[in-house]
């Protein structure tokens, strides 16, 4: 099982996490930084899509715990 890490110090607010994984990603209201709603997704589709967020980061803010990540 993945682990999802955010670094919202890194975050930029670009929301692409959001768009490419919207059932695990969400935005704070306040600043738009990411905000994990699942992080540890139970589906292999939801850790498909976390991945692929993970990889379009353009800060570098997410990360995975519990496998390499693919970038």
């Amino acid at each position: 099982m993945i682990r999802i890490l955010a670094d919202r110090d890194a975050c930029i607010s670009a929301g692409m996490c959001v768009l490419t994984a919207p059932e695990v990603f969400d935005q704070d209201d306040a600043d738009g930084r990411v905000v994990v709603t699942a992080p540890a997704p139970a589906t292999e589709e939801l850790q498909r899509a976390a991945r692929e967020a993970v990889g379009l980061c353009p800060a570098r803010a997410l990360s995975l715990d519990g496998e390499t990540a693919r970038t």
